[in-house]
């Protein structure tokens, strides 16, 4: 399984979980994410470790972008790494 890095792009989170900047490394544990924010990234995260490429504007790549339930607070960017 390859390894996905998470990178948290901008932040106004209310909880103070996530600040921009905020790298993470996943490789079989789950990062100190909100469980609302790594709820709405794990599927995506799973497929990337698993190989897949997913929807990307108008082709298909190994990352993704991804903003927060909460109106958006967070936004968060996942891509493959090697």
């Amino acid at each position: 399984m390859g390894k996905v890095k998470l990178t948290v792009v901008s932040s106004k989170c209310r909880c103070g979980y996530s600040k921009t900047g905020d790298e993470y490394i996943i490789d079989d544990l789950c990062p100190p994410l909100c469980h609302e924010l790594w709820n709405c990234a794990y599927p995506m995260v799973y497929a990337l470790k698993n190989g897949a490429s997913l929807d990307y504007g108008n082709q298909t790549a190994k990352m993704f972008d991804l903003k927060c339930p909460d109106n958006g607070r967070v936004v968060l960017h996942g891509e493959v790494i090697e």
